[in-house]
This record gives C-alpha cells, structure tokens and sequence, in this order.
C-alpha cells in the first residue's frame, strides 16, 4: 500500500512537471534596448555631466585660490592667513558634501526613472507568459540562473513589445537581436 502510495506521488509529481514551462528575461538588458531605458539614460547622463562640470569648475576655483594664498602668505598677518585658509577648508567641505549630495540625487533619480520602466514590463511579461503558457519567467541576473536554452529567452519579445506600446522619438534603438536557437553552435 505503502509503494502505491510512492509510485501515486511520484506519477502526480512528473505530470505536474511536464506541464511546467519556464522562460527568462533579461531586465538589464531590455532596459537598455527600450527607448525609454535609452532616453532616460541619456537625460540623466547629461544631467551628470552638467553638475559634474560645475564641480570641476569650483574645484579649479578653489585651487586658484589656494595657490593664490601660497603665494600671498609670508605678506599676511598670521591671523589674516589662518582664516583665509579655514575659508577654503569651509569650502572644499561644502563642495564634498554638494558633491556626495549629488550622488545620492542621481542615485534616487535613476532609482524612479528605473521603477517606472520596469513597472510598465511587468504586464507586458504577463501577457507574453501568458500567450508563450509559461507558467514561470524568472529574471536572469537575480535569479542565479547559470544556464538555459536560448529558446526560453523572451527579452527580444519584451523589448520589441515595450517598443511599439511606448515608441520614444528622437531615439536610436539599438539593432533587434535575432531569434534564439536551442542548439549549441560549435
């Protein structure tokens, strides 16, 4: 009675196997093959670049000044001196923290402008698992998945889906990659 009990499981188990289909996406990669994914990259970059310059710019302006007061020291008083450089130390400190204030901004910014792309993947895998009968799309950075057929990819159709429900003029996409195969190439 015992084995029938085994064997009932053992065949309830591999039926309920046969029936499961995994596919995987690759988010990392969609986001930087979907118009918004490039777009919001690029506006952010360009929003470094420009804050970056900025702080170049007050960074060479303080060592202007620094060299300034070298030079100008030994005709100071010592009182004069001491507090010319406690106000460039003031303002190196205020540029450090303008600095990591910065990177926590960017930081946040590119977590939001992210959630939002992502939020509008999530129905598109549904339907594509849905339409595909996967019944389980695993992500393929965090999930640890090592290996799986190239078949079970549905990145490609993610991104051209994304592509024609939310079309970004003005941007390059890059070149569509072709359909998986399962087969190895040697």
């Amino acid at each position: 009675m015992r084995r029938l009990s085994i064997l009932l499981t053992l065949i309830t188990a591999t039926a309920a196997l046969a029936e499961l289909k995994l596919g995987y996406v690759d988010l990392q990669r969609a986001l930087a093959e979907v118009g918004e994914g490039i777009s919001a990259k690029n506006k952010l970059k360009s929003e470094i670049d420009g804050k970056k310059a900025e702080l170049e710019r007050e960074q060479k302006k303080l060592r202007e000044d620094s060299m300034v007061l070298d030079r100008q020291a030994s005709a100071m008083s010592e009182e004069v001196r001491v507090q010319k450089m406690k106000e460039l130390q003031q303002r190196l400190m205020q540029m450090s923290e303008k600095g990591q204030k910065l990177q926590v901004e960017f930081v946040e910014k590119e977590r939001v402008e992210l959630k939002k792309i992502f939020d509008k993947m999530d129905p598109i895998v549904a339907s594509i698992a849905q339409r595909e009968g996967l019944s389980v799309v695993l992500e393929k950075t965090d999930s640890g998945l090592v290996y799986a057929l190239p078949s079970m990819d549905i990145t490609n159709e993610l991104v051209r889906t994304y592509n024609e429900k939310y079309p970004v003029k003005g941007v390059k996409l890059p070149a569509q990659k072709p359909a998986p195969k399962d087969a190895p190439t040697q």
